[in-house]
């Protein structure tokens, strides 16, 4: 792996990840990033090692850690009725129960557990969930009765404690217009924690849970804990990158870009898939009876729109 950075200015760092073999061919893809760009191995692998260390910390653990994850799933529709007919395979695929499931797999990745489950599906199209989550365990005459720990949802044996700012959401947004011929559909999950949970556990799973063709990802610390010797700890682990926490496996298959500012404690990470198979971004429509032209003028949409959404900004 490559690891190339572009020092905006004090404390903000640009890294941009992609396989050696692949700097050329995925060159005009990123032409909007310019300037000079700096190797950053040497860097990564000094901050890596804080990793490995373990901070001791004086009572409760108070630090609120914030992961904001974002992924877009493009498809190719061209007619008015191939668009409904996807965003009612999407709002099928990713309803208000499949999503409950999805958080309270998180929940339990994070070393939580469930205290309260809201969830609604909406029409015309969307859904959302919000899941309270807890850390630790109280008698049950403490847990306060607007609290439904998950009944109707799932089945669980234990009672939990409320921990403020703890709390998992999710929302998803299909999208189509008239005069574009590929749609989108976006989902957004929140997950806020204090204490010794850390969210970054969950991002290979959330990762694997959707068709994510382009994934936003932003993690931030507020707050501060103690050491056990009185001083203030604005982190309690040292990281160089959000993408220290993916595995190797779904690097391989994306382009991504950091965008950090570690004295704010504040890091970014986007990613767009390297490889496009035609087949698995046409609706009800077979690759191979389409026309050769057209099928790499149906390429060249889905990529042009990724790249848009990709950089946030419209380029073509």
């Amino acid at each position: 792996m490559v690891f190339d950075c572009k020092n905006v200015n004090c404390g903000v760092a640009i890294f941009y990840r992609r396989q050696e073999q692949d700097c050329c061919s995925h060159t005009s893809t990123f032409r909007f990033l310019e300037g000079i760009c700096l190797r950053a191995d040497a860097f990564r692998k000094a901050v890596m090692v804080g990793l490995e260390k373990k901070l001791t910390l004086y009572g409760f653990n108070n630090l609120t850690k914030t992961l904001s994850f974002n992924i877009f799933d493009v498809c190719y529709a061209k007619s008015e009725r191939e668009k409904q007919d996807y965003i009612r395979y999407i709002d099928e695929q990713y309803n208000s129960e499949r999503l409950t499931n999805i958080l309270c797999d998180v929940t339990e990745m994070i070393g939580a557990a469930v205290l309260n489950i809201s969830r609604q599906d909406y029409e015309p199209q969307g859904a959302s969930v919000n899941v309270l989550i807890a850390e630790g365990s109280v008698a049950p005459e403490s847990i306060d009765p607007s609290c439904n720990q998950g009944d109707g949802f799932l089945q669980r044996r234990d009672i939990h404690a409320h921990l403020d700012k703890s709390h998992v959401t999710v929302h998803t947004f299909p999208e189509s217009h008239p005069d574009n011929e590929v749609t989108t559909f976006r989902v957004d999950i929140d997950v806020s924690t204090c204490g010794e949970i850390s969210p970054l556990n969950t991002l290979d799973y959330l990762i694997r849970s959707f068709d994510s063709d382009i994934i936003t990802i932003d993690y931030r610390v507020r707050g501060f804990t103690r050491d056990v010797s009185g001083k203030k700890c604005f982190m309690d682990q040292e990281m160089a990158s959000i993408q220290d926490f993916i595995s190797e496996e779904i690097l391989l298959r994306y382009d991504a870009q950091d965008v950090n500012v570690y004295q704010s404690n504040i890091f970014h990470t986007r990613m767009l898939i390297k490889e496009l198979e035609l087949q698995n971004y046409l609706f009800k429509t077979d690759a191979y009876e389409l026309d050769p032209r057209v099928r790499l003028d149906i390429t060249n949409r889905l990529r042009r729109e990724m790249i848009e959404i990709f950089s946030g900004r419209n380029i073509y």
